[in-house]
């Protein structure tokens, strides 16, 4: 049985990633890429759909131990786990240098004291645990290969093949470094070079000390922005500039549901959001990537925004269910591809251009392209903000009049005219200006329920929705509007858990809400780190910076953060780590910082 969520670390090449468990098995990793078929698929099944497990010796009828501790090694991607045994403490280093060639997990095992057993189980299961492949030997090396696929396995232990599973059983002393690599090669191809695995270590280590020493923030919660920033680097697709949402699919929002989604592609709000927080703490060369990643996707088809794309900017991403694989927990169905990626979500252009701006206003080289194309979504807007759409949370339920989506369009016009005035761009500025009006006009007549003092979720609606709390935060009004602080406080009356943290909507358990779907979930963190900016915002500083560490003490024993927390469990729940919640915790400490409103 996979572990919980918060279990997991996160390492990666900046092209794919793996989550290794604290008893030292990878429960999943994709090949080559983020969104590639995985060939350890237990997060979602069984040790049937492929695992890789390293640590100490433990009887054939015991649960394998976990590491007492772990962490990662400085401010990088590289993973120490260490075992207390009765026979002494071992060391496994796992990590995934940045890529120049053929993808590769390396793992160290390292004696520290006594002589300690180990074991290695490899179980390869292509086409997410479905496709078994052929393993042999050649030239002394082990390798898998199925279909266009092929892996390889190196190590200086001996190792043998029982029920479709490669072992090694070995000891570690003091000194000791035994080695374990896997490396992935087009089938049809050459067999990748043999692996360096001390070399590597080193150079992932230095690439990951000179990429945090870019980071211009160094405030109270520099550790946690920190980690944050890796996460999001790791997320990051180097050889396009496309950010996954998450690096996995269908970890479920309600155990044992079926809000179960693939998040291995490029939202373009995750991804404008993540775009600004980069840029925020000094990494233009990520933001100016993503940026050429952007005029790429939407090349020569802007007014049909999709709302997602591939990672190389794909827009066919078709869902299909998985119905060899249980599911983590049982929360059934698997699903891979998104079917939200053609929604109508008017939200987005708001985001895209604001990303654009924050852009040309940090400094980021003049790009004509991107002024055309933020000038070709405005005139798109012009014919269409009007109409109701999915919102911001991708409904399956009907199209609405989504008040956040409204307030996102307003944004699109209010940056555009922003870029004219500057003398960047050309474009009718009068009738834009008005249009801008009319927009916030609408909004605030048909979105606010003057009676209880807030806007509500879609025009004519009763429900709340957290995404309101972005309106000070996106100018649309200021933050001491008292229709603004109305909103806050009903958000908080009505969406709030126990614990102060958010959810997004109301949801109805068993029978479909808003969003078209049984079940409910849990708290959105994203939501929770926007209530904390907010009550900074409007002078409730002390408020805001308890929400805000109470958030930060949510997240797992290594930094990191899934989508959601379910107050109930007490556990973290959906696709992790997740882009969208790293993101605003490290707004919420710059905004904190900024004010002054941290302890100590």
């Amino acid at each position: 049985m996979a572990g919980r969520i918060e279990d997991y670390a996160l390492i990666g090449d900046m092209q794919t990633a793996a989550l290794v468990c604290r008893d030292g098995t990878v429960d999943w990793l994709c090949l080559p890429r983020f969104d590639s078929h995985a060939i350890f698929a237990g997060l979602l099944g069984t040790e049937e759909h492929g695992f890789w497990r390293l640590g100490p010796a433990h009887a054939a009828d015991a649960e394998p131990p976990t590491a007492a501790r772990r962490s990662y090694r400085g401010d990088s991607l590289i993973l120490e786990s260490e075992w207390d045994t009765p026979r002494g403490t071992v060391r496994v280093t796992d990590f995934m240098p940045p890529r120049d060639g053929a993808p590769q997990l390396i793992r160290i095992v390292e004696g520290v004291t006594g002589r300690v057993p180990m074991h290695s189980a490899l179980r390869m299961r292509f086409s997410y645990g479905r496709v078994v492949p052929w393993v042999h030997k050649h030239e002394g090396r082990t390798v898998a290969v199925a279909g266009p696929d092929s892996v390889w396995f190196d190590t200086e232990a001996e190792t043998y093949g029982k029920a479709l599973t490669t072992y090694a059983d070995f000891t570690v002393a003091p000194g000791d470094r035994i080695t374990f690599t896997i490396s992935w090669q087009p089938s049809h191809k050459e067999p990748p070079p043999l692996p360096e695995p001390e070399q590597s270590l080193v150079a992932t280590e230095e690439f990951w000390r000179e990429w945090v020493d870019h980071c211009t923030y160094h405030g109270p919660y520099r550790e946690a922005v920190v980690r944050s920033l890796i996460t999001l680097k790791a997320l990051t697709y180097a050889p396009t500039g496309g950010i996954v949402a998450a690096p996995t699919t269908s970890l479920p929002e309600d155990i044992g549901g079926v809000r179960n989604w693939d998040y291995r592609y490029t939202w373009l709000r995750d991804a404008a959001i993540t775009l600004s927080s980069l840029l925020r703490t000094g990494y233009r060369e990520e933001a100016r990537a993503w940026r050429e990643w952007l005029l790429r996707a939407v090349a020569g088809d802007p007014e049909n925004l999709q709302i997602m794309y591939g990672i190389a900017g794909e827009r066919e991403l078709g869902e299909a269910e998985l119905d060899w694989l249980p599911g983590y927990e049982n929360s059934a169905p698997v699903r891979v591809g998104n079917g939200a990626a053609h929604q109508l979500q008017l939200d987005v252009y708001g985001e895209v251009t604001e990303a654009l701006h924050l852009g040309h206003m940090t400094g980021l080289a003049r790009s004509d392209y991107a002024s055309l194309l933020q000038l070709k979504l405005i005139r798109y807007l012009e014919d269409h903000w009007q109409e109701p759409d999915e919102g911001i949370w991708e409904v399956r339920g009907p199209r609405r009049h989504f008040v956040h989506s409204k307030v996102m369009a307003w944004v699109a016009v209010d940056r555009t005219i922003k870029l004219i005035e500057s003398g960047d761009a050309d474009g009718p500025l009068e009738r834009w200006r008005e249009l801008r009006d009319d927009i916030h006009r609408d909004v605030c007549e048909k979105g606010y329920d003057k009676e209880r003092n807030t806007f509500t979720q879609s025009y004519g609606s009763q429900e709340l929705d957290a995404s309101l709390l972005l309106i000070p935060q996106m100018g649309f009004l200021p933050p001491d509007d008292k229709r603004v602080i109305g909103t806050i406080e009903a958000i908080q009356r009505e969406l709030s858990t126990p614990d102060g943290f958010i959810l997004r909507y109301p949801t109805e358990g068993d029978h479909a809400g808003v969003d078209g779907l049984p079940g409910d979930e849990g708290a959105f963190l994203a939501c929770s780190f926007w209530m904390a900016d907010d009550l900074a915002m409007i002078g409730r500083v002390d408020e805001a910076r308890k929400l805000f560490e109470k958030l930060l003490a949510l997240r797992n024993d290594l930094g990191l953060l899934a989508e959601e927390w379910d107050p109930r469990l007490e556990r973290q729940v959906g696709n992790f780590p997740q882009a969208f919640s790293h993101v605003p915790l490290i707004d919420t400490a710059l905004r904190l910082t900024a004010s002054g409103a941290y302890g100590g």
